[in-house]
């Protein structure tokens, strides 16, 4: 496995909670004030929540709370459980009368894994909430990840289980980190070593996706947008709302490193970026450390469940 969890960065709380029996998690990231956000959402079947406000020709650019989950669109209610939490700690954009939680959301397609009446719900947001600290180690079948699979375009008898990944890179002072949860239409693959190291199984032997596409979109009507591949980076370093957006552009670069094919009508890609704003670095150079740390944390939502040698 790659080094490094996503709190490396510092000033970031990160907790789960999950639903191992009915297949559903979620994971809540909670920066310190003073933070700035932005998000790139790509792929043709995103679920999402407050991502329009994280554009540049908009107001706020401080979350007070980022949820990964699963449990598809019904996941969103995750979002308003912490609002009424973060409310009652006092924290959120002040309005005058009170505050307002700024809670951006990101879910996943996992209600056809276990049980399709399995949900992040509030009670299981209150739980990740009570979970979050500033130095989680969690991968695999936790939170986001729990209902996370891939390879999925021969049908669900040949696809693959994942999780959630976590990684890091330093530079000096600079620290550059991801957490992703992998629920991908396509394959996955090492790039730092050039392997596959998820895909659809036929009579116990991997293939590729790729070499199935002709025949899988010959039946496009069957296909359902029931994957997604949600995930965030941050970074210490100093950057405007503007400048996180190309980062989280640049991050999903990682994706396409490491998920085949990437981007599809039948994903809902989405990634977020966070900074700390704790010291100054170069945008360019962030950027593609964002790639590189997503690519990484892809590979480890493989391998930290232990079915594949790393």
């Amino acid at each position: 496995m790659y080094g490094g969890y996503f709190t490396d960065v510092g000033n970031i709380k990160l907790g789960h909670a999950q639903d191992l029996e009915g297949g559903t998690g979620l994971s809540i990231i909670l920066p310190d004030p003073g933070n700035t956000a932005g998000v790139d959402v790509r792929g043709g079947a995103p679920g999402t929540r407050e991502t329009d406000l994280l554009n540049p020709l908009n107001q706020v650019s401080e979350l007070s709370g980022l949820i990964l989950s699963g449990g598809s669109a019904y996941g969103l209610e995750a979002s308003s459980a912490l609002m009424k939490i973060l409310e009652n700690e006092g924290i959120g954009f002040n309005v005058g009368v009170g505050v307002v939680p700024i809670i951006s959301q990101a879910v996943l397609f996992d209600l056809a894994y276990k049980s399709s009446k399995a949900r992040p719900n509030k009670a299981m947001t209150q739980k990740a909430y009570e979970n979050a600290n500033y130095e989680d180690k969690s991968q695999g079948l936790v939170g986001a990840g729990t209902g996370a699979t891939v390879a999925k375009g021969l049908g669900p008898d040949h696809l693959m289980k994942s999780g959630l990944g976590q990684a890091s890179i330093k530079r000096g002072d600079l620290v550059v980190s991801a957490i992703v949860a992998v629920n991908a239409f396509g394959d996955i693959y090492d790039y730092h070593k050039g392997l596959q190291i998820a895909g659809p199984t036929i009579d116990g032997k991997m293939v590729k996706t790729m070499d199935y596409l002709d025949q899988i979109l010959g039946s496009f009507a069957d296909i359902k947008p029931t994957n997604t591949t949600i995930g965030a980076v941050a970074t210490n370093a100093t950057f405007t709302k503007t400048e996180l957006t190309k980062i989280a552009g640049m991050a999903h670069d990682g994706y396409a490193r490491s998920i085949n094919p990437v981007h599809t009508m039948m994903d809902g890609d989405t990634i977020f970026s966070l900074a700390t704003n704790k010291i100054k670095a170069d945008i360019n150079l962030v950027g593609a450390l964002a790639a590189d740390v997503m690519s990484k944390a892809i590979a480890n939502a493989i391998y930290s469940l232990g079915e594949i040698e790393n």
